[in-house]
């Protein structure tokens, strides 16, 4: 039987709410199940290729190529520390999106890439640019699922509404099976009556499924990346660690799959 591949994106076009935490988390507690996964770096600052410790300016093929075409993602990916593959991008993809913006097919072009690996894992989890533009939207149209990752606090939820919008214009033109998996708190302090009051607010303005456990506030996230690995390496019993492993182990028991042998 033909195992198939869950592609998601995670989005968000407000910065500072962990999206690259939550790629390389789930990605790592993923890899840990025994699961094959890609995660894509679609953002020019290239925070999720540092963060599994590949320094960005050393890279002569990125995701930029393959976006415009002239390599393929088998060129490009590379094999990260903590067991996961990575299509890794760099200041280059400021100059590919701009050059995508006049060609034919931008939006698919990711999704025409990532077709020629598929079959190679399990999950692909694409880190998407704080921004709504090509790239962003190139996400969407190549998955099946949208995550968004959304910090506990008031103003953090106002630009939902807007990302709902692209969500429904990619469904509506482009990617019609593209689901909404939910919101994923993050940087959440349950002592608070407004951390819950803001998760409360998401249900009954946008009618959203909140993902849970809710990923806790703490340090361990920053100083991970420093270390080139996820918190599931650099703090393996942390509770913020735990909370990304029964997410991901959520994410794989809401798949039915059949089981596949061993290499």
């Amino acid at each position: 039987m033909t195992i198939v591949t869950t592609t998601i994106a995670v989005a968000n076009q407000k910065g500072g709410v962990a999206k690259t935490t939550t790629v390389v988390s789930l990605g790592a507690a993923l890899a840990e199940l025994d699961e094959r996964v890609l995660l894509v770096d679609i953002d020019p600052q290239g925070s999720l290729t540092f963060s599994l410790g590949i320094d960005p300016e050393d890279l002569e093929i990125t995701i930029a190529e393959v976006l415009l075409g002239t390599k393929q993602a088998d060129d490009a990916i590379v094999i990260t520390d903590d067991g996961m593959h990575l299509l890794p991008a760099n200041i280059t993809l400021t100059q590919a999106e701009e050059s995508l913006v006049g060609r034919t097919g931008r939006e698919q072009r990711l999704r025409v890439a990532l077709d020629k690996v598929v079959d190679d894992y399990d999950w692909i989890i694409v880190d998407c640019p704080p921004t709504l533009g090509v790239l962003t939207v190139g996400a969407l149209s190549a998955a099946h699922q949208v995550l968004i990752p959304l910090q506990a606090e008031t103003l953090s939820h106002r630009g939902v509404g807007q990302l709902l919008d692209t969500i429904h214009d990619v469904r509506q033109f482009i990617n019609p099976g593209l689901e909404i998996m939910g919101v994923l708190p993050t940087m959440y302090d349950g002592r608070t009556k407004h951390a819950q009051n803001v998760l409360q607010a998401i249900r009954d303005t946008y009618e959203l499924p909140i993902v849970t456990p809710p990923i806790p506030k703490t340090i361990r996230f920053a100083e991970a990346p420093a270390i080139g690995r996820s918190v599931l390496s650099t703090a393996k019993h942390h509770k913020g660690a735990e909370a990304y492993r029964q997410v991901a182990a959520g994410m794989v028991a809401s798949r039915s799959k059949p089981a596949r042998k061993k290499k």
